[in-house]
């Protein structure tokens, strides 16, 4: 009960600061950079149909596909102690062999070359 009690006065003690604190800081006046929408230094205003390179889409794609091999291969220090190791290594090693063969076919077509 004591424990109970505790939490509870901690909870209330840190809802009145953080609402204090709200209402403190927010009478601070910002100026017009802080109250417009981009915070980048970039004009809003301008047109929103400017042309983007579809490079950064193809690196962040490419990114995902590679990253899941930490995904996939996490849980690899519980499945080493299984009783057939032979059959987790084998399947790590066709992960990270697959994995490999798709990086060299990105990097022979030219997909991580930034230069057109």
């Amino acid at each position: 009960m004591n424990m109970i009690t505790f939490m509870i006065t901690l909870s209330l003690i840190l809802t009145i600061i953080l609402t204090t604190l709200n209402f403190w800081l927010a009478q601070i006046n910002p100026d017009a950079e802080k109250l417009s929408p981009y915070e980048c230094g970039f004009d809003p205003l301008g047109s929103a149909r400017l042309p983007f390179s579809i490079r950064f889409f193809l690196v962040a794609i490419l990114f995902l596909l590679f990253d899941l091999e930490i995904a996939l291969l996490l849980p690899l220090p519980w499945a080493i102690q299984l009783q057939s190791p032979t059959t987790t290594l084998t399947w790590t090693s066709t992960i990270i062999l697959l994995l490999t063969m798709g990086l060299v076919y990105e990097w022979t077509q030219g997909g991580l070359e930034w230069a057109e």
